[in-house]
């Protein structure tokens, strides 16, 4: 694709076909995300047959500025009435917030369409190259030692991920463009998704 904003365009709708019955959808932080919901309230989805969940989540309070809770929430679930929405209580620490949150996506398994970004190391939700979260079992799991602030997160686990039935991959700009080679290789965590479907931009593509 020509650009980040179509990127954004093309997963608004494909998130908006995928729910056209309803269903479950897990949400992503980051900045391509952010504009796809911000598109995606616009589009027509029957938000009441919709439950809401987050693939990962810092341990922050909800209302804190890099809370993935509070990007979604202002960006689309502020605007539109979802059956319910799960949020991952990142504030009770780690691995309290862990063990709530797979309480509730057992429950929901498997998810019916899941939304991830990729960052610059490759990693997705919170599953970061290298990390003991990566082999974790079960539907969540807490993770510590991130390489990017702060070091405590919960996250899906890669077992969840790969069970979904459908997942959007969303990467965007030149600095992704090394992280797409290395999930293309299958060397990162964005990359050990096989059915996953990568929307891209010519800058995060390369040549």
């Amino acid at each position: 694709m020509d650009s980040a904003e179509s990127v954004a365009r093309a997963a608004a709708r494909a998130i908006a076909d995928g729910l056209a019955g309803g269903g479950s959808l897990a949400l992503a932080g980051g900045t391509t995300p952010r504009r796809c919901y911000e598109l995606l309230r616009e589009l027509d989805v029957p938000w009441g047959r919709v439950t809401v969940l987050f693939g990962d989540e810092r341990c922050l309070p909800p209302d804190d500025p890099d809370s993935n809770f509070r990007l979604a929430r202002d960006a689309l679930l502020g605007h539109v009435a979802p059956l319910s929405v799960h949020r991952i209580p990142g504030e009770l620490g780690a691995e309290a917030a862990a063990a709530v949150y797979a309480g509730i996506v057992d429950g929901l398994r498997p998810l019916d369409l899941v939304l991830l970004g990729v960052g610059e190391d490759g990693h997705t939700a919170s599953l970061f190259p290298g990390n003991a979260a990566l082999a974790a079992s079960g539907s969540a799991v807490a993770v510590h030692g991130a390489p990017k602030p702060p070091p405590d997160r919960v996250s899906l686990t890669l077992e969840v991920l790969r069970e979904a039935r459908r997942v959007l991959v969303l990467a965007t700009g030149a600095g992704k463009r090394e992280a797409v080679a290395m999930a293309r290789r299958g060397e990162v965590p964005s990359g050990m998704i096989p059915d996953a479907m990568w929307l891209i931009d010519e800058a995060a593509a390369g040549p």
